[in-house]
């Protein structure tokens, strides 16, 4: 498992609408938030954000720890590309997640599994304790 976390946009929506279980939304809020630059550009292209869900969007990704599209995660997604035919935007995701030793927290694993060395929870499956 790796260091720290990486969302995928679909928890980070999840998040925002109180949809995790209370576990996993703890999990989230006490960890540093981590994000591709894919997420942002997938939150704010979002055609269903009205003026309200598009400023707490912006508010959240202030909030957030950003990582862009450096060397080492384009030429890692070029190779997750190649290997498992990832969509481009799976495979940047994953690329960071790898190429920082993160922990990808989605709710579609089966988008991520396949991937060798990429650890990978879905936030629905973390339990209330």
């Amino acid at each position: 498992m790796g260091v720290g976390f990486l969302l995928d946009t679909n928890t980070i929506i999840d998040y925002l609408d109180n949809k995790l279980t209370e576990s996993a939304s703890i999990l989230i809020a006490e960890s540093k938030t981590n994000i591709s630059v894919i997420n942002r550009m997938e939150l704010l292209s979002w055609p269903g954000a009205g003026k309200q869900q598009t400023t707490i969007l912006l508010k959240f990704i202030k909030l957030s720890n950003e990582y862009s599209l450096t060397e080492p995660i384009i030429n890692r997604a070029i190779e997750l590309r190649k290997s498992y035919k990832t969509k481009l935007p799976d495979a940047i995701i994953a690329a960071t997640a790898l190429v920082n030793d993160f922990t990808l927290v989605t709710r579609n694993v089966k988008d991520f599994d396949k991937i060798k060395g990429l650890a990978v929870i879905n936030p629905h499956n973390v339990k209330n304790t």
